[in-house]
């Protein structure tokens, strides 16, 4: 009978194992295949990042006061007037259960969300949202102490807020840098979806710079700048980190698309050192502004038809009453292609290049307006406190007699131009949103000092115009607008 020895692992070097059989010697290689290796690295670099950032990050417990009573809304439990008797033995006088017309009491409400350290002084970053309206913070820290926690300050445009503790050992997170970041990386996040305290999870950089995301619900966020990614993100990891390979973190997880639909969007590392700089050192944030309403130029088909030689900019659709660029030579519908030399391509261009300036330092923007490019300059100012809740000003009917009707527009002499007193439904005028109170300022770029002029003008564009439509400025209760009158609908 033949025989055979079997090798076997290091661990049991030196044992022979012999088999009766007439099949060749088989060999087991102590040693890992090359890609199971790869797998155990990986498996170990997993490993180790989350040991180095999760002593960084925290949960954060908000406990908020409840809305005022409202009954139909909250859905008060109101008992009838008639006691509901409970059993009782047998000789004794039934009780009610509640008294008449009892109203449930309301309990403070409380959340979780997540947190994490960027200075080792106690400071913390974590959305607005989700301390905003708290009466009581409490933070937890990775090896279970549980601190007392204040708002340093809040940015309700960019929903940050910056918190302080005072504790000892604190394991600061370092910063990557986020305009470096691409599209493809992997990313990881540790929070505390639906109480899950330190969850962590990993994904990739699905997209970077998107807005828009919150759109007409949102009354205060303007500043949108988000990465996307897949990392598994919920309810409750609101404010916890973004972080790379290195462990550097590169966003603060902010918002998701729908849970478990693997679309989640985290806020920029250097929109949040930026902002927690300032917080930290003033209490607000001051922002540099042009005081212009934007979009990019594709967006905006009716004014791309009359541009040539413009494959892309950013139109200035609103000039705001007194804001830097209103005492600028920049006007409505001007596309600037170009800040301090740096090309502009969306709107979202024009609004990161400009919160890398500083207030009061002047910018030189590179502008087309009707056929020609020119260099404006622009002294930035600074945010006013209220803006973005401020309603854009609509029109309303007029009972003041028209001196002049075309495209639906009646007109009369107004300041400095022809004061729009009557829109004509289902017209040109109601179709490129001219309003009542509106005062028509230019034609074409040229400027209408009354209504008569003002109609000599659109007669005179009416020929020229095609399907060009006419330019008109506006001048909108102190903002500076313009309008398309497309007279081929």
């Amino acid at each position: 009978m033949s025989r055979f020895t079997l090798r076997i692992p290091a661990a049991l070097a030196g044992i022979l194992v012999t088999m009766p059989t007439g099949a060749q010697e088989l060999a087991v290689d102590p040693k890992p295949t090359p890609a199971l290796s790869l797998l155990r690295q990986i498996d170990e670099g997993f490993v180790q990042i989350f040991e180095r950032v999760a002593p960084s990050v925290v949960v954060i417990q908000a406990t908020k006061k409840p809305d005022p009573l409202d009954e139909e809304a909250l859905g008060v439990l109101d008992i009838p007037s008639t006691p509901i008797p409970l059993p009782v033995p047998e000789g004794k006088e039934p009780r009610p259960l509640v008294p008449p017309n009892w109203r449930m009491p309301q309990q403070p409400s409380r959340s979780e969300g997540s947190g994490f350290i960027i200075r080792a002084d106690g400071h913390l970053l974590t959305n607005l949202h989700v301390v905003d309206g708290a009466e009581k913070l409490q933070v937890r820290l990775k090896d279970g102490r549980i601190f007392p926690a204040k708002v340093i300050g809040g940015d309700d445009k960019t929903d940050i807020a910056v918190l302080k503790i005072v504790a000892d050992d604190l394991m600061p997170v370092t910063f990557g840098d986020s305009d470096a970041l691409r599209v493809g990386q992997l990313v990881c996040a540790i929070g505390a979806p639906y109480n899950q305290d330190y969850s962590f999870t990993c994904g990739w950089v699905s997209g970077k710079g998107r807005t828009n995301l919150l759109g007409p619900t949102s009354s205060s966020i303007l500043y949108e700048d988000y990465i996307q990614t897949d990392a598994f993100i919920n309810p409750g990891n609101s404010g916890g980190p973004l972080f790379d390979v290195d462990g550097q973190v590169i966003g603060m997880n902010t918002l998701i698309n729908g849970i478990g639909r693997g679309l989640a969007f985290a806020i920029p590392a250097n929109i949040l050192h930026r902002i927690s700089t300032d917080l930290i050192s003033t209490g607000k944030v001051i922002r540099p502004w042009l005081g212009v309403r934007i979009e990019s130029l594709a967006e905006n088909e009716a004014l791309r038809e009359r541009v040539t030689g413009v494959d892309g900019g950013v139109v200035v659709n609103t000039i705001e009453a007194e804001a830097p660029a209103y005492k600028s030579d920049l006007r409505p519908a001007d596309i600037i292609m170009e800040m301090d030399g740096v090309k502009l391509t969306s709107a979202h261009d024009l609004q990161k290049e400009v919160l890398k300036k500083k207030v009061g330092q002047t910018i030189q923007l590179t502008v087309w307006r009707n056929g020609s490019t020119m260099l404006i300059p622009v002294i930035t100012g600074e945010v006013p406190a209220d803006f973005g809740r401020l309603a854009a000003p609509a029109g309303k009917r007029s009972s003041i007699q028209a001196k002049g009707e075309i495209f639906g527009l009646k007109l009369r002499d107004g300041k400095a131009g022809a004061l729009v007193v009557g829109v004509q439904p289902d017209t040109p005028a109601q179709l490129a949103e001219i309003f009542t109170e509106d005062v028509i300022t230019a034609v074409e770029s040229k400027p209408v000092a009354d209504a008569i002029s003002c109609l000599a003008a659109l007669r005179t564009a009416e020929e020229k115009a095609g399907k060009r439509g006419i330019l008109l400025n506006i001048d909108r209760k102190g903002r500076r607008t313009f309008a398309l009158l497309n007279l081929s609908l």
